[in-house]
This record gives C-alpha cells, structure tokens and sequence, in this order.
C-alpha cells in the first residue's frame, strides 16, 4: 500500500503540473531545431569556400598547363594538327618548327603530310574533335598547289562547291593557314593558301586568326624574308593558342569589316559608342568567335565581287538585292524566249547590237561567262554545248567502296562509268537543280552543232585525264585504277537535256559501237523526240510532281503546254 500511495502521488503531482512539463519539452525541441540549423549553415558555409579554394586550383591548373580541366566538356584545345603542303621543304620545315613550339605548351601535336591524309575520310571528325587544325601550304608553278597538297585541294574545292555535302560540312572546326608564296608571282602569289581559307570558310569552318601569308621576295617581305613571316605568325598563334587554351576571349583586333566592331584603342568615326564598346563576338552557344575575315574577302565585299562576304547585319540589304537580281533574271529568261521565237530574223531583246540576225545564224550555246561558270563548277567542257564531270561514286568506287544505285540494280561498275552530256541546255528550271540555274534555257535547238564523234572522242579524253589525277592518291585500288580508264557505260545524265541534241541518235549509236552502254534521262517535255530516239539501254524518265500546279510550281518548265507534254512522254516511254 505504501508503494501504491507513493506511486500515486506522483502521477497525481505530474497531471497537476502538466502545463509546466508541455512548456519545458516544446522549448527543448524549439532549441535543438535552432542548434541544428545554425550547425547546417556553418557546414554548407564552409563546403562553398573550398568548393571555391577547388576552382582557383583548378583556373591555375589551366594557366600552367594549357589544357587540363577537370571535366571533358571543359577542355576548350584537345590537341593541334598541323597540315602542310610542301615541294622544296620550307612548309615541312616550319611544320615541325611549329610543332615543336606546341609541344612547349604541353598539348599533343600531329604533324601531317597532305598527300598522305584522306579529308574524304578524316577531316569531318575534326569538327567535334575540339582540336585546332594548321594549314601550312606552299603556292606552286601557275598558282597550284603542290604535288603532295594537289589532292586535299582539289577534295575540298569541289566539297565547297557540292550542294550534297551542304555548307555546314565542317562547323565547328577550327583553323588558321599560313600560305608560303613569292610576290615576284603577282597573279599567282598564295593563291594556295587563299583558296583553302576561303573554302574552309565557306563550309562554315571557323579562323581562330586572320591568314599569314609568308613571302619568299625578301624586297617585299613583310618581315624581310619568308622565315623572319613565319617567325613573326607563330608567335601571333602560340598567344592565341594559349588564349584557346585558358578558355580567354579574344578581343577584337579592329579589321571588322565596315567599321562594325574596332578595337579598344582605335575607334572609327563611323561606330557607334555601343559599337565601340564591342570588343567580343559570340555565337549562340556561348562559344568564342574569333575575327573570321580576310583581306581578299573584305577587299571582295567593298567591290561587290560575287564571293563577297557579308555582315549579318547587312543580309536585310543583301535579300533585297538578290530579289530584284532573281527578278532581273526572270525577265531576262523570258525575253530570252521571246527572242527564240521571233526566229531568227527577230530583233533581239537581250541588247544585240547588231539590231537583226541574219537568216540561218547560229550562236554558239556556252558563253564566255557561261563557260568561267562551269568551269568554276568542275565541268570539262568540249566544244561548244558538251561536257563531262567525274561522278562522286566513281571516286568512291575507285577505292574500293560502294557505287551508286545502277551498280547495285544492274551491276555496272561506277569507276568505269562516265558521266556526260552532249547538251548543256534545259527546257525546265527546276527549284532543286544543283546546278545553281548556270546552264542555258531553251524549248528548241538554235545553237551551233558539234559531231558527235567530236564529242565523244574528248569526253572520253577528258574522262581519263580527271581519272588519271587519282594516281597515287591514298585510298585508289591500283586494279580498279586501270579498270577505269576504259569507260563501260556513259550516264547522259549530267545536266540539261541531252534528248535535244539533235544528232543524238548518232551520238547513243557511237557509244554501242564501242561496248559502251547508254543511260539517258529526260523532264518529260520532249515527247516526239522520245518516240524517236532509238533503243537506249537504260531509259529514264523524271516524275518530280504529280499535279500540273505542282509539277509548274517544282519544274518551272518553259513550255506553256508542259502538262500535255508532262503525259505525252509517259504514254510515249510506255511504247517503247
């Protein structure tokens, strides 16, 4: 009993100060929320300042060493590559100079011999290798590139000019080029090396410096001699290098063209005071965007030459031109029509000076300013409508890989293909012709005529010559080399309509009486000349719409009665 009274005594005094023993535990619990969070405060406080003390390491890690981060994504220069292009040895010799030089920076370096490295193959994984490629290249006899350099420059050429590659083949790669040239050369001085800036440029590569172009002339020299040129651009790189390196913005160096950016210390009177401020360009991913004009560029634009490179600012102006030329050129095209079908004896509407044809005349299709055009283009041309061009697949098969479609269906060989056309000319003005509308127009024939035997005797010379530029070159089967030099199938598919020639017949006769087989495709607008072509071995016929509107709107065709035309050539494909 005596334990009960006292065990109930203290519960009773316990529910008595109830009200007390609440408080004290709520200002307990109270204190230790307080404690806790002063605690992780203090913690977090302290995490951030060596989280801090972590990154200045890692930025003085940076400035030592050039190139170490701590994550992948932070390495700004993986490496650099050095190309060169060299006959007496100078371009080898500065390329190792160089590389050396590099190597002092703690970054891996490859130099590299153009004749040995296969831009078909390697050159589009520079694009997302975060290395910086160097172009060291020599100008050679008339302005061409060296034997080892010959190749690269011809492969990047025709990528610049190749629709199918696109022109942001090569975005995100970066470069600089330091030409070797002598100026006693004046039409020919660098030629080399200011082509393959500007065709680097123009697949949307990007300069991390303005070209150098060395000069062998000491009288002219910058420098006094080509070696005291290339001394005096390697330390230029190597500051800008390490610029890349530590992930620094380069300022502007105040040769933007029409006084867009300047430099800090030398403002244009023209610039604005927002524009003077402007002393970094970046692109819309944050990256650095390094000054990416030459000379012969900026030189090209204040003379409006048709390579001009042009400002962003200035595409508003550029559209509106482009607009009224693309509507001078409809215009023209019709008058051009007109003209074909007064005859002959019609007054010209082109601005003929001669006032009145006389009867019978014929003018030759391929003007001298059609022909520059073409030629620019790859064409071999031959006489005065033909011409012929080296297939990408006969390439590709040369080194023993795959061919196009008619390998695969029919088992003829691309590297033993010939790709040609006995007529430049076109009766449609397709939206998707990659040959940028440079051919001539035309619904009838009113040119002058070459034989076909003279034609198909120079289209297979030329033929081989493009071919035998392959010899060689890396990659290039030795067996299938040899094989290509005779032509097996001539694809009459190269541009224009080569149903119009009117000795056509003659021409597919001439290929058959060789072992050659024929492949001709036409637009479907010549449906009478179908009809009468002889057998060919391969006939094609395009379908590129299946409405008339449609068909008006993708072909832009120069016959008003193009639909009837459109369905005749079906019907008449139907009957052979």
């Amino acid at each position: 009993m005596d334990t009960w009274n006292f065990f109930y005594a203290c519960l009773v005094s316990l529910w008595l100060h109830r009200f007390y023993i609440y408080s004290v535990t709520a200002f307990g619990i109270s204190l230790w929320f307080t404690v806790q969070f002063v605690t992780t405060k203090a913690k977090r406080k302290d995490e951030n300042s060596n989280g801090n003390l972590v990154s200045s390491e890692v930025v003085e890690d940076k400035l030592v060493n050039g190139y170490a981060a701590v994550r992948p994504q932070e390495v700004c220069v993986a490496g650099v590559k050095i190309f060169y292009g060299s006959q007496t040895g100078t371009a080898k010799r500065f390329a190792k100079d160089l590389a050396e030089a590099v190597t002092c920076l703690n970054l891996p370096v490859e130099v590299i011999s153009m004749g040995d490295y296969d831009p078909d193959d390697y050159l589009a994984e520079e694009t997302t290798s975060r290395n910086i490629c160097v172009f060291l290249v020599a100008t050679y006899t008339d302005g061409q590139p060296t034997e080892s350099a010959a190749w690269f420059c011809k492969w990047l050429e025709e990528t610049a000019d190749d629709f199918r590659f696109g022109k942001t083949y090569l975005k995100g790669l970066r470069y600089a080029v330091f030409g070797l040239g002598n100026s006693a050369y004046v039409d020919h001085y660098n030629t080399v090396g200011r082509n393959i800036d500007r065709w680097l440029w123009m697949l949307s590569a990007r300069r991390i410096m303005t070209r150098a172009e060395g000069d062998c002339n000491v009288v002219q020299s910058k420098h006094g001699s080509i070696e005291a040129d290339f001394e005096a651009w390697k330390t230029k790189f190597l500051s800008c290098l390490q610029a890349l390196c530590r992930g620094e913005k380069k300022p502007c160096s105040g040769k933007c063209k029409k006084g867009k950016c300047k430099s800090q210390g030398k403002p244009r009177k023209e610039s604005t005071n927002d524009e003077r401020g402007a002393a970094v360009f970046e692109d819309a991913e944050g990256e650095e965007l390094f000054e990416t004009t030459s000379e012969e560029e900026a030189d090209a634009e204040n003379t409006g030459g048709p390579d001009a490179v042009v400002d962003v600012e200035d595409l508003g102006k550029i559209m509106s031109h482009m607009r009224k030329a693309k509507e001078m050129e409809d215009l023209m095209d019709d008058a051009r029509e007109r003209e074909l079908e007064e005859g002959d004896a019609g007054i010209s509407l082109l601005g003929d000076t001669s006032g009145r044809k006389e009867a019978g005349e014929r003018r030759e299709m391929i003007t001298a300013a059609l022909r520059d055009a073409l030629t620019k283009q790859g064409y071999k041309l031959i006489g005065s409508h033909s011409g012929v061009k080296l297939c990408r697949w006969t390439k590709s098969m040369l080194r023993g890989r795959g061919g196009c479609y008619k390998h695969t269906f029919y088992g003829i060989e691309s590297h033993r293909c010939m790709e040609a056309t006995p007529s430049l000319a076109c009766a449609n003005k397709c939206v998707f012709c990659w040959r940028h509308h440079t051919n001539p127009v035309g619904t009838e024939w009113r040119w002058k005529m070459d034989q076909p035997e003279m034609i198909l005797k120079e289209a297979l010379e030329n033929h081989q010559n493009m071919i035998k530029e392959f010899r060689g070159v890396t990659g290039v089967r030795a067996e299938r080399f040899e094989e290509a030099m005779t032509a097996k199938h001539c694809a009459l598919s190269l541009v224009g309509e080569p149903i119009m020639y009117p000795d056509i017949n003659r021409f597919l006769r001439l290929l058959h009486q060789r072992g050659i087989s024929s492949f001709l495709v036409t637009n479907a607008q010549f449906p009478e000349e179908i009809r009468n072509l002889e057998p060919v071995t391969q006939l094609y016929v395009s379908v590129d719409a299946s409405t008339k509107e449609s068909l008006k709107r993708i072909d832009r065709p120069l016959f008003k009665d193009f639909w009837q035309r459109f369905l005749d050539s079906l019907k008449a494909l139907s009957e052979k």
